[in-house]
């Protein structure tokens, strides 16, 4: 398989930076999915973990959803995959989830976050709090970089433990 991600560049002003260190991210994350079956993005990391591939992918839908919708935009947006009754349920329940819509929702998310971001100045104070904080737009990607560099890494065990596969 090609490698679809576009290096971030060496020396770039500091958007462009962060939007293409994020942009890489959320591809390695496509990437460690990129040809396995719907079964195989559900096996889980190894007991008691529910931990999977497939999981992954949902709660970054969320986890877009929380930050572009929610917090930079001040939007209704509940989560797509979890409650309060079931705050694991990104993770546990993906016994009937397929990686199709899976991936649909995902994709929606992070274009609405690219989409909702454009404009704006990374100095733009998020209409929502975290913890009772106001956070900028430039402090949201940063974070969002961390997230996805996080599951990303747990991206590559999964994957390395599914079918042999490794790389960056």
């Amino acid at each position: 398989m090609t490698d679809p991600r576009i290096d971030p560049p060496f020396i770039a002003g500091e958007r462009e930076m962060l939007e293409a260190w994020l942009d890489w991210h959320r591809e390695t994350l496509a990437v460690k999915c990129a040809g396995l079956s719907d079964e195989q993005l559900r096996e889980r990391s190894a007991p008691p973990s529910t931990l999977s591939l497939l999981g992954l992918v949902r709660h970054l839908a969320d986890v877009e959803r929380a930050w572009f919708r929610g917090i930079l935009m001040g939007q209704d947006a509940p989560p797509r995959y979890k409650s309060e009754e079931r705050p694991d349920d990104q993770f546990e329940a993906v016994a009937t989830t397929t990686a199709e819509e899976a991936f649909a929702a995902w994709r929606s998310e992070v274009a609405n976050a690219r989409e909702v971001s454009a404009d704006l100045s990374l100095d733009t104070i998020g209409k929502g709090l975290r913890h009772g904080s106001e956070v900028s737009l430039r402090w949201i990607m940063v974070h969002m970089i961390e997230e996805y560099a996080r599951h990303n890494g747990h991206a590559d065990l999964l994957r390395e433990r599914i079918d042999g596969v490794r790389g960056d």
